[in-house]
């Protein structure tokens, strides 16, 4: 019996490396019919455990970007009336998208305690790159706690 279970499951390694849908797709179908001796469960295991570090890399990703919107509205006066309109609206999408995340994994609402801070610098570096403004003009603690970040009707103080 082993040596009918080593081909199958080399095969479907291989298949993982050189076909990745193709892949998802057999696995699926191997987890339906419960041919769990066919299942490649290495890649199983990490394709599983990948799938909670891209929630926390979308969740840092779009908390960094919501900062960087907030400090653009907050102290880039000379593109201000320009761009407020289109940075609050990237405001409430990225509040949008950061509260569906958390509903869905309310788990994650730890993990954006933990990397507020870490994005809020994150956005400060990137902002100031982006504007070319003075860097001390930013502050180096982040502009609102979390509860305010999150906030629909709360912006930072305009300078």
């Amino acid at each position: 019996m082993l040596m009918s279970i080593t081909p199958i499951t080399e095969t479907i390694k291989y298949l993982y490396e050189t076909d990745y849908d193709r892949w998802v797709l057999q696995t699926v179908q191997q987890l339906q019919d419960k041919n769990y001796e066919a299942i490649d469960w290495e890649n199983l295991i990490d394709e599983v455990t990948d799938l909670s570090r891209r929630q926390r890399d979308k969740l840092m990703s779009l908390l960094t970007r919501l900062f960087e919107h907030l400090l653009k509205i907050a102290y880039w006066e000379s593109e201000r009336e320009y761009n407020y309109r289109g940075w609050n609206a990237e405001i409430q999408n990225f509040r949008i998208q950061i509260k569906r995340l958390l509903k869905k994994s309310p788990s994650l609402q730890v993990y954006l305690v933990e990397i507020f801070d870490e994005c809020y610098q994150d956005a400060r570096k990137i902002t100031i790159k982006k504007t070319g403004l003075d860097p001390n003009i930013f502050p180096n603690e982040p502009i609102g706690n979390l509860e305010q970040v999150l906030d629909d009707d709360w912006l930072p103080n305009i300078q």
